[in-house]
């Protein structure tokens, strides 16, 4: 095939191991076990797309088989051995793709055709794409194989999610991890394929397409191959034509849409997104580079420009530093759990614009809550007191904060719950409802009819402290995740107060039904004391007291 014909990530892909860039330990790890003689059974490379997976087991294979030795392997003109190798029709070494090849049938299949000597070359090279793919019987027919080969096979894997390979293959394997390249050295390399092309580009262009492309060579040829053939051969490409081609939006356009937020300029904060949602911007495009933001945004006092990071500029960066200063980092953090909670609506609403101005506009609000502070571990923090307060405004942030993932597995009818006979007292002047202690707030969710909430209560929470609008509790891991914000708010609601409610290290008192399980187990074990107990046992050896019913009076 013509070279001028190919896209240019086959075009321009590395030969050697000097064409390699930001895998530059793996190639010497290779190159040294290479001329030691040390080659492994199998190579197992690992890592995100684009990084050259498949390139290095290419370039191992034909370092192993050319036919000048590795000290001069082929560059240029190509021996037989490495034009095969590199053309993939080599007789000795196969390319096989797991993904469409899975079954066990395929792995006894090539178990078979290695017990055959190399035809041409020195080695038999099993290259093996995407193998986390192989069915767990295909690897466990490998193993014996990939442990004791014959001394002329070698396999190479390669995979981009080495999470699915069993710990009994990778034992076998010497596992190479490959890193993301960096920002500044594969602006370097595409700005040297750019010139070799005689294409036109701009800095700026060429650094958002080394930043969509997150470190990948191939996606960084491919966006610098779509960006040369989108223009004529006289025009160059700027950063306006590289955002307009490629989906993206001016970074300056998103601080200043911060700023307004923070203003509380509803109106401008809604034009400027419907200009960049004119761009083409695609939704989760947009609040990923959102979430981007505000973490330099909460961060930017411990950052500086380097040049290994093309998301900001000098000026964009002291830019945010400069609003950063003004606000508060609670808020930042609040934005954050919203931004997340939103890019996972647009999947489920008709219109992702739609949802993204909501979301603007709840930021507008939310930056005016002051009274905001999130849960946070106490061992987060270096200087905290031993508990964590979780303020009031819980009730009205409803969906920020989850304390696990885990949900009640049974909630009691009320009709098992005796319904109590008491005497609330009431504030007169509010007509709402004075809760004085742990059992007043139990008897009111029986009144009230929140048997969810009295469960929780009574089943999952330790209790601390009860005192003045304040609650100190510790909890167990089958606490409802909603728990905190639902207790904040029927408290608030029942009370016409704002409850403090806090997260303490202290283990506290026994929970409800574990004092009943407790009082359970003692009234049993001093029923086992009794005469009439042992008499029981003489004329019945196999009988056990399992549970005793204790009787509640009324005015419990």
């Amino acid at each position: 095939m013509n070279e001028n014909l190919k896209v240019l990530s086959l075009k321009y892909r590395p030969k050697v191991f000097d064409d390699l860039i930001g895998q530059n330990i793996v190639a010497e790890t290779i190159t040294n076990s290479i001329k030691f003689n040390k080659i492994p059974n199998a190579y197992l490379f690992t890592g995100i797309r684009g990084v050259g997976k498949t390139t290095i087991a290419r370039i191992v294979a034909k370092s192993l088989n050319c036919e000048k030795g590795f000290y001069n392997i082929c560059r240029n003109n190509f021996c037989e051995n490495c034009k095969a190798i590199s053309n993939s029709n080599h007789i000795d070494v196969l390319e096989m793709d797991a993904a469409s090849k899975t079954g066990v049938d395929d792995v006894r299949d090539l178990i078979e055709f290695s017990r055959y000597g190399p035809s041409i070359a020195k080695y038999k090279i099993f290259i093996i794409d995407e193998v986390h793919m192989l069915s767990k019987q295909a690897f466990n027919a490998l193993l014996k194989t990939l442990e004791e080969p014959p001394e002329y096979l070698k396999f190479i894997f390669a995979t981009t999610e080495i999470k699915k390979i069993p710990v009994t293959v990778i034992s076998r394997c010497q596992r190479f991890d490959l890193s993301r390249v960096k920002s500044d050295e594969l602006f370097q390399y595409i700005k040297k394929i750019k010139d070799l092309e005689k294409g036109k580009a701009t800095d700026e262009a060429l650094k958002l397409i080394v930043k969509i492309s997150e470190g990948s060579v191939r996606d960084a040829l491919s966006l610098l191959d779509r960006a040369l053939v989108s223009l004529d051969s006289n025009d160059e490409l700027d950063l306006n034509m590289a955002q307009k081609i490629f989906g993206y939006f001016d970074k300056s356009q998103l601080i200043n849409l911060f700023k307004l937020i923070f203003e509380g300029n509803e109106k401008e904060v809604l034009k400027i997104y419907r200009s960049i949602y004119d761009q083409g911007v695609e939704a989760k495009i947009f609040l990923n580079d959102f979430l981007e933001l505000l973490y330099y945004f909460k961060n930017i006092n411990s950052l500086e420009v380097t040049g290994n990071n093309f998301s900001l500029n000098d000026e964009e960066f002291n830019l945010i530093k400069k609003i950063s200063n003004k606000i508060d980092q609670n808020t930042l953090i609040l934005f954050w759990q919203f931004t997340i909670k939103t890019l996972s609506e647009i999947d489920v609403v008709s219109n992702p614009n739609l949802s993204i101005e909501m979301f603007f506009i709840r930021l507008i609000h939310l930056k005016d809550i002051n009274n905001f502070s999130g849960i946070k571990s106490d061992y987060d923090l270096p200087n905290v007191d031993n508990n964590i307060s979780v303020k009031n405004s819980l009730s009205e942030n409803k969906d920020l904060f989850d304390l696990k993932n885990k949900t009640v597995g049974q909630i009691k009818n009320i009709t098992q719950e005796n319904q109590p006979d008491i005497d609330l007292k009431e504030n007169k002047k509010s007509q709402n409802l004075l809760i004085n202690s742990f059992n007043e707030l139990l008897k009111i969710c029986i009144l009230k009819k929140e048997m969810k909430l009295k469960y929780e209560l009574e089943k999952n929470v330790n209790l601390v402290s009860f005192d003045k609008q304040r609650i100190e509790i510790s909890f167990n891991e089958d606490l409802d995740k909603e728990f905190i914000k639902i207790l904040s708010s029927k408290l608030y609601d029942w009370t016409g107060k704002r409850w403090i409610i806090t997260l303490s290290r202290e283990k506290g008192d026994f929970s409800i039904k574990e004092k009943e399980s407790n009082n359970k187990n003692e009234i049993i074990s001093k029923m086992k004391e009794t005469i009439s107990y042992k008499k029981m046992l003489e004329n019945f050896p196999d009988a056990e007291i399992i549970d005793v019913d204790i009787k509640k009076n009324n005015n419990d």
